[in-house]
C-alpha cells in the first residue's frame, strides 16, 4: 500500500510539473483563472440549479442537480477531505508555483471538480436539454483541468473528484426519478379511484 501511494505521488508530481513547464502562458493563465473562479463555492452550479428549477420542463433536472451538489459537498468537503487530509501539491512539489490564492483545505479529492461533475452529470441524468447539458459538461472538464493548470491539485485529486461527482449524481438522480415515479403512480391511482369521484359529489 505504501509503495502504491508513493508511486501515485511520483506520477502526480511529474504530471503537474509537466503542465507548469510546458503548458503555462499568459493567455491560458488568464483564461483558467476565470474558469476556476466560476466554480468557487459552487457558484456557477448553484446558478444552474436555480435556473433549471425555475422552468417546469427542466425542474426535475434542477432537483437532481441541487440534491447532487449538496450531497457531493457533504461527501467530499466534509468527509473525504478530512479523512485523507492530503497536503496541497505546492507545499510538497519543489518548484511548483500556484497561480491563485492558496486554498487552506486538504487537497484530496478536488472539491471544484467534484461539484462540477456532480452538477453536469446530474443535469444530464435529469434530462436537461442538450443546449444546457453539453455546455455544462464542457465547463466541468475545463474547471477540472484548471485545478491542475493553476497548481492547486494533483491529477489524482481531480480524477477522484470527477468520479465521486459522477457517482453521486448517478445515485441522487436515480433517487429523484424514483420519487417522481412514485408520485406519478400515486396520482394515477388516486384519479382512477371511483370512491374519489363519489366523495367529490
Amino acid at each position: 500500500m505504501v509503495i502504491m501511494m508513493e508511486l501515485i505521488q511520483g506520477i502526480d508530481s511529474e504530471m503537474i510539473m509537466w503542465i507548469q513547464e510546458h503548458l503555462r502562458c499568459d493567455g491560458a493563465t488568464a483564461f483558467f483563472r476565470a474558469v476556476t473562479s466560476l466554480g468557487n463555492a459552487g457558484f456557477i452550479w448553484i446558478v444552474l440549479s436555480l435556473l433549471l428549477l425555475l422552468v417546469k420542463k427542466t425542474r426535475r433536472a434542477g432537483i437532481c442537480t441541487a440534491v447532487s451538489l449538496i450531497s457531493v459537498f457533504i461527501i467530499n468537503n466534509l468527509v473525504l477531505k478530512n479523512i485523507f487530509g492530503r497536503i496541497r501539491p505546492y507545499e510538497v512539489v519543489a518548484g511548483l508555483m500556484p497561480l491563485v490564492d492558496k486554498p487552506m483545505d486538504p487537497s484530496f479529492p478536488s472539491g471544484h471538480t467534484a461539484a462540477a461533475f456532480a452538477a453536469a452529470a446530474a443535469a444530464i441524468f435529469g434530462g436537461a436539454p442538450k443546449k444546457i447539458a453539453v455546455p455544462a459538461a464542457v465547463l466541468a472538464v475545463l474547471i477540472a483541468f484548471s485545478r491542475l493548470y493553476l497548481g492547486v491539485h494533483y491529477p489524482s485529486d481531480v480524477f477522484f473528484g470527477a468520479v465521486t461527482g459522477m457517482v453521486t449524481a448517478l445515485l441522487c438522480s436515480a433517487a429523484v426519478k424514483r420519487a417522481y415515479r412514485a408520485a406519478e403512480q400515486k396520482d394515477t391511482e388516486a384519479s382512477s379511484d371511483p370512491r374519489r369521484g363519489e366523495k367529490d359529489k
